[in-house]
């Protein structure tokens, strides 16, 4: 090891140590590259890549449960889906991107609580340029698999609406689940200099649309409510959680929420995969009911940890 890199290891462990979440067991993490697993340390992605020449790259988010990733096929469907919609030559197979996953969990001995970042990039430019003819190599593929419990407290969150706008689809569709997170990025540091856990952000009718990470739930006598996604991506948690409430009838509908529909709620949630169920308990200096993470909170998140026991693709065993 250089005395530079000698350097910079010391700068990221002091670092990391100030950072909550930060676990340990991920120190040695065996990334993967397009194929190449390397450690964590050595991972490289090439200047002419169009995820560093312009944010060009699709993404998705998964969860590993005891060796299966929990919808797996609706993940890797938006993936496809985002990707065929920005125009990207050389997707590669479905069964291609599941081995590659497989090989990153296998070579970390990774089997449950893992949370993985799974990126396609419209692949390496032979020159600097935004135009995409400029790209002739094909897509690159980036699994990165990390130990990561539900990050979000379960005592409950506080967020603060967003001076920032969601897109519509005739300015960005959000159905292309995008790298470009600058919207968001900027939306976490107006919560962060509010002292709230997340963003709570409307769309250009000022109806609620998501958070800057999730998509939101509200509870009112019993009935679940969720904003329609016009100005947000469909949600694979959010989509899991509407079925639960159609199959344990439980009242729910997708409709436009105000602000005020939300101050008045009895219970809020959000949902995602990083983070799985959380329930909100206050927003804009709000109390949402009680205070308390609500019952019918409760039950959902009981009922969605028991599907993730019981669904998901199979990639590694014990």
């Amino acid at each position: 090891v250089t005395p530079r890199r000698q350097r910079q290891m010391c700068i990221r462990d002091r670092e990391v140590s100030m950072l909550q979440g930060f676990d340990e067991k991920n120190r040695n993490l065996t990334v993967n590259i397009d194929g190449n697993l390397v450690h964590r340390d050595e991972a490289a992605v090439s200047p002419f890549d169009s995820s560093v020449q312009g944010g060009d790259a699709v993404w998705e988010g998964l969860r590993v449960y005891e060796g299966r990733v929990f919808r797996l096929e609706q993940h890797l469907d938006r993936l496809v889906h985002s990707a065929k919609a920005l125009a990207f030559d050389g997707i590669p197979a479905r069964e291609a991107v599941i081995e590659e996953i497989r090989r990153t969990l296998e070579a970390n001995g990774m089997q449950d609580g893992v949370h993985i970042r799974l990126t396609l990039t419209r692949g390496v430019k032979y020159t600097s340029g935004m135009d995409p003819r400029l790209n002739q190599s094909g897509c690159t593929l980036i699994v990165l698999a990390e130990h990561k419990a539900p990050v979000y407290s379960k005592r409950g969150l506080s967020l603060v609406t967003s001076s920032l706008r969601r897109f519509p689809p005739d300015c960005l569709d959000p159905k292309i689940h995008h790298n470009n997170l600058i919207q968001s990025i900027l939306a976490k540091i107006e919560a962060n200099v509010a002292g709230a856990d997340d963003a709570l952000m409307l769309d250009m009718r000022g109806f609620v649309a998501e958070t800057n990470a999730t998509h939101v739930f509200v509870v009112e006598r019993g009935r679940v409510r969720t904003p329609r996604v016009l100005a947000c991506p469909d949600g694979v948690t959010r989509s899991a959680v509407l079925e639960l409430c159609d199959r344990h009838e439980i009242a729910c509908e997708q409709c436009d929420l105000s602000l005020t529909e939300v101050y008045r709620a009895d219970e809020m949630f959000c949902s995602g995969t990083m983070g799985e169920l959380a329930a909100v308990t206050t927003v804009d200096g709000r109390t949402i009911g009680d205070g308390q993470t609500g019952p019918t909170t409760r039950r959902l998140y009981d009922l969605f940890r028991e599907l993730t026991r019981r669904e998901g693709t199979l990639l590694v065993s014990r």
